[in-house]
């Protein structure tokens, strides 16, 4: 397993680049704007880690700071705006099989062959991403539906 990134909600997108960029010293090494989910990402790393980030999938990149910034105003209360861990795993099917067995609630299935949720028993978001590309679709996971929040 690999450490890949945390995500955190932002409210100002501007005042948050300024923060994080203009301030802290982090580098902006992807953005990615979603028109139908209404929302941007934008993942930072450290100056140390700009080569190791440069031009690599998400799953290959030093670990980053993913900033989400939904364009329609959410208030974040509860710490919504702490959005969840991600890790890179050899083989989506066999770890949620083996997460499974261990009595773990894949709470969303890796229908896509890429992409599961899990939560830890505090309710911290975990995804869990396919290294490299997707597998190919199977069952169970294909038909399996989400369970509670993820």
């Amino acid at each position: 397993m690999k450490y890949l990134h945390t995500m955190v909600r932002i409210k100002n997108l501007e005042e948050s680049i300024d923060f994080y960029c203009g301030k802290l010293g982090m580098v902006e090494v992807y953005r990615y704007d979603n028109d139908a989910g209404r929302f941007t990402n934008i993942f930072l790393c450290s100056g140390d880690d700009i080569a190791s980030n440069q031009d690599k999938p998400s799953t290959q990149r030093a670990p980053c700071l993913e900033l989400t910034y939904n364009w329609d105003p959410e208030d974040y209360s509860s710490g919504r705006n702490f959005g969840h861990l991600a890790y890179a795993v050899d083989d989506i099917y066999k770890t949620c099989s083996d997460l499974m067995a261990k009595g773990v609630t894949i709470n969303r299935p890796p229908r896509d062959g890429r992409m599961a949720f899990i939560r830890s028993p505090d309710g911290i978001s975990i995804e869990l991403l396919q290294k490299d590309e997707a597998l190919e679709l199977a069952e169970p996971w294909k038909s399996m539906e989400n369970t509670g929040k993820w």
